[in-house]
């Protein structure tokens, strides 16, 4: 077990790093930071010189593999780290140094129990992309398919563990520390992270959701996810199709080929919500970098490594919550935040009505060119405190990837309004989840599926009372006191009291010893 001085050493090493980048500043200056935090602070910057303007991304990128990932974490995180650092955070690349290809080749042999070349006819030495936790290599196979090869940065799994130790190790003292660091519940955003980045280094987790992600999406149409290599897939590598295609980043490249831009954009918008409204299930990492358009004008997503799920309950409430901002309805936006228990009972639903229609009105009256999802989720974000409203990490999440998507589609499209290409949708997506024949329909399920559990329920009634039968039940036996029941009784049982009397002195003597050692 690690010692609390290794994670401080650890954490005054990071923080050396933060502070030469002037990320401690907003740290020291925020009045909700406990003393403790500050002085650790304090001490890690000291004798160093700060920029005028913190470069957060760079810090992390200085600390480390692990730390790159928990910055592309804490950008969904504005009420944590605030909206500065989050705008800086959000441009934080995952892209490191590549690994020498014997490293590569070692990994990929080891894994397979096999020779490189009983896989791949060729193997490119030269990686097309190099980051944090893993490296793509295009490559063909012995049956002639052109696919891309990811495979995990040898030791990068134990470097994670270590570092993951000392997250937990500090977001459990600082939540200790109660107040506002209770609220903002740290210690659930490093579990969140460690579960995410968990994923990411199991390669077959990946693939595994990059597979149900294609069946999700097989019938929305102008939509793809590359095709998983099972037979070269494992735990430490995975292989899918090659994607040929341009980023969607590059606006004259899409334009050149004769790219239909608004078209892409209204298309990766309605993908996005497919995704996290219908299916529960969503790419929850579509920044420039992994999205590509095909020849046909297929938008391709590739790196599945974060992937964000949300039940049907809180997709009805997200829903009811995206419509009601849209047309106002601010009443409801607050009682689904009371019944979805985002808000203590204790406040009241007017005032929270009140709250939300401050931030919503200043951005329904503008031109529909001015509005925008994330400044409208921001505002949220700014009366969490208020009304004492603990952190949802699926909605954090969730609240990024629409920040991201909309910055995409707006380079693609500048005129298009989030709220414009979504609002049909939702509206659609409520009437047939929330209206009538819905309701019936799941009234029919629910009937349906209790009668079928009537069966089950009665043979393990049968299990916990079996009928009687067999042998007749045996009548009652009279109490008999067995003869030394009767002599400790009595007074007889002085061997027993000598015990217990030497018992008691011990207990007495080690109390003792304890209060003077204390």
């Amino acid at each position: 077990m690690t010692r609390p001085a290794t994670h401080i050493w650890r954490l005054l090493k990071w923080g050396r790093s933060l502070a030469r980048h002037g990320a401690l500043r907003g740290i020291e200056n925020d009045p909700n930071t406990p003393p403790p935090v500050k002085r650790l602070a304090r001490i890690a910057r000291f004798g160093t010189i700060q920029p005028a303007v913190p470069d957060y991304a760079a810090a992390f990128r200085e600390i480390g593999p692990a730390a790159i990932k928990l910055g592309q974490s804490l950008a969904t995180r504005p009420d944590l780290v605030g909206d500065v650092a989050v705008l800086n955070l959000l441009s934080l690349q995952d892209d490191l140094p590549p690994v020498a290809l014997d490293s590569i080749r070692s990994v990929i042999e080891s894994s397979f129990g096999q020779p490189l070349e009983n896989l791949y006819a060729s193997f490119d030495p030269q990686p097309v992309g190099a980051a944090s936790i893993a490296q793509v290599h295009r490559a063909v196979t012995t049956e002639g398919r052109q696919v891309a090869v990811k495979v995990l940065r040898p030791g990068i799994r134990e470097k994670f563990a270590r570092d993951l130790e000392t997250y937990h190790w500090a977001a459990a003292h600082l939540e200790a520390m109660g107040g506002e660091a209770k609220r903002l519940r740290p210690r659930l955003t490093i579990a969140n992270f460690e579960r995410w980045t968990n994923r990411e280094l199991d390669l077959r987790r990946e693939a595994a959701s990059a597979s149900e992600l294609a069946d999700a999406m097989r019938a929305i149409d102008g939509y793809e996810v590359p095709a998983i290599d099972w037979d070269r897939t494992n735990g430490k590598v995975m292989t899918v199709d090659w994607v040929d295609g341009i980023k969607i980043s590059k606006r004259e490249e899409l334009i050149a080929a004769g790219h239909d831009l608004p078209d892409l954009a209204q298309r990766l918008v309605l993908a996005f919500l497919n995704q996290a409204i219908s299916a529960g299930f969503f790419h929850a990492d579509m920044h420039q970098g992994n999205l590509f358009v095909k020849a046909d004008g297929t938008i391709v997503a590739i790196d599945f490594g974060i992937m964000g799920r949300i039940n049907r309950q809180a997709r009805m409430w997200l829903a009811e919550i995206l419509y009601g901002l849209t047309t106002g309805n601010y009443k409801r936006v607050a009682e689904i935040h009371f019944e979805a228990q985002y808000v203590p009972s204790y406040h009241n639903v007017d005032e929270f009505a009140t709250a939300l229609r401050a931030v919503g009105e200043p951005m329904r009256g503008k031109p529909v060119s001015e509005l925008s999802v994330g400044q409208m989720l921001d505002g949220l974000f700014a009366i969490t405190r208020d009304f004492d409203m603990q952190t949802q990490p699926h909605l954090l999440l969730l609240q990024k990837t629409m920040v991201m998507v909309e910055g995409i589609a707006t380079q693609l499209n500048p005129e298009i309004n989030m709220w414009d290409v979504s609002a049909p949708y939702v509206r659609d997506w409520i009437r047939d989840e929330l209206g009538p024949e819905a309701a019936i329909a799941d009234r029919i399920r629910t009937d349906t599926e209790t009668l079928l559990r009537i069966p089950e329920l009665v043979r393990r009634i049968e299990d916990r009372f079996p009928p009687k039968g067999g042998a007749p039940e045996p009548p009652p036996l009279p109490h008999v006191e067995l003869m030394w029941d009767k002599r400790e009784r009595e007074g007889r049982g002085w061997l027993g009291y000598v015990f217990a009397a030497a018992a008691g002195a011990g207990a007495v003597a080690g109390a003792l010893a304890l209060g003077w050692l204390g």
